[in-house]
């Protein structure tokens, strides 16, 4: 099978972060590398996934779809009554 090609990438980190990653890696019976990548895997994700979001908000924006702030914030602060506003829409 052959090999995926990789990069080696280099990062100072506080020593508290690199002794979790060490005692996580142990823990895990895992190599520091293949927790960093995990870690790193996952953030780029969530950033990939954040920026996907935020171009569909900036989407409904352009498009007029959204909810005026005056409606929200009185529907917010009715949530103290006993009968709170039906969710603006």
């Amino acid at each position: 099978m052959p090999q995926a090609k990789t990069k080696v990438l280099t990062a100072h980190v506080p020593i508290t972060l690199a002794e979790k990653i060490d005692q996580m890696a142990e823990r895990l019976d895992r190599s520091r590398g293949w927790v960093m990548k995990q870690a790193l895997s996952a953030w780029v994700d969530q950033e990939e996934e954040r920026s996907r979001l935020t171009r569909e908000a900036l989407a409904d924006v352009d498009a007029g779809s959204v909810i005026d702030h005056q409606a929200v914030q009185a529907w917010a602060e009715s949530l103290d009554n006993d009968k709170p506003l039906p969710v603006p829409r």
